[in-house]
C-alpha cells in the first residue's frame, strides 16, 4: 500500500468492482483504451478477481487500485507490469473524468515512481499512450518522462491504426 497526501494506492477489493464497472465504462475514459465501454458487471468482478490476485513483488501485472483517502472512493486504477528481471516495468493509469484535472494521477503516478525506483530499486519505467491522447502525455511528461518515439499506425484500436507515443524514465532522471 502506498499513501499520498491525498490517495491511497492499495490492492483491489471484491467491492471494488462496481466502481471499476462505472469509470470504465465511461467512453470519454475508454475512448483511447484497449477494452470497449461499457464494462459489464461481470468482466468488472472477474478484473477485480484477477487484480487482486497479482503481487507488486513478482514479474507481471500488478493494478493498483487508486482510491480517494477522505472518501474511502475509488477513483482510479495504474497497473504496473513488473518485467523478469525486476529491474524494469511499463505502466498504464486510467481515472474516472470526475476525478480528472485535480492533480490525483500526477500524486498518484509520483508515489508508484518513488516505490519502484527508490524503494525497490528499479532501474527503468516506460509508458506508452495513443498520440491523440494529449492529456496523458503532459502528465507523464510532468512526472518527468521522456519522450522516446513516435512509432506509426502502430496500434490497432477500435477500428483503425493509432501512432503511440513511447516514453521512457531512467532511474537517473529529474522526477
Amino acid at each position: 500500500m502506498l499513501d499520498t497526501p491525498r490517495l491511497t494506492l492499495r490492492r483491489f477489493r471484491a467491492e471494488d468492482a462496481p466502481a471499476l464497472a462505472a469509470y470504465r465504462s465511461d467512453p470519454e475514459v475508454a475512448h483511447f483504451k484497449s477494452w470497449t465501454a461499457p464494462v459489464s458487471a461481470e468482466t468488472a468482478r472477474a478484473w477485480v478477481r484477477d487484480f487482486a490476485a497479482a503481487s507488486p513483488a513478482e514479474p507481471g501485472l500488478f493494478p493498483y487500485a487508486i482510491e480517494l483517502t477522505a472518501e474511502r472512493r475509488l477513483i482510479g486504477d495504474i497497473g504496473v507490469r513488473l518485467h523478469e528481471n525486476l529491474r524494469q516495468a511499463e505502466l498504464g493509469f486510467t481515472l474516472a473524468r470526475d476525478a480528472q484535472g485535480h492533480g490525483y494521477a500526477t500524486e498518484a503516478l509520483r508515489a508508484v515512481l518513488a516505490d519502484l525506483f527508490d524503494t525497490r530499486g528499479l532501474h527503468r519505467v516506460s509508458a506508452e499512450c495513443d498520440a491523440r491522447n494529449l492529456r496523458s502525455a503532459a502528465l507523464l511528461e510532468r512526472v518527468g518522462f521522456v519522450l522516446e518515439g513516435r512509432p506509426r499506425q502502430a496500434t490497432w484500436l477500435k477500428g483503425e491504426w493509432t501512432d503511440d507515443l513511447v516514453f521512457g524514465l531512467l532511474v537517473t532522471d529529474p522526477r
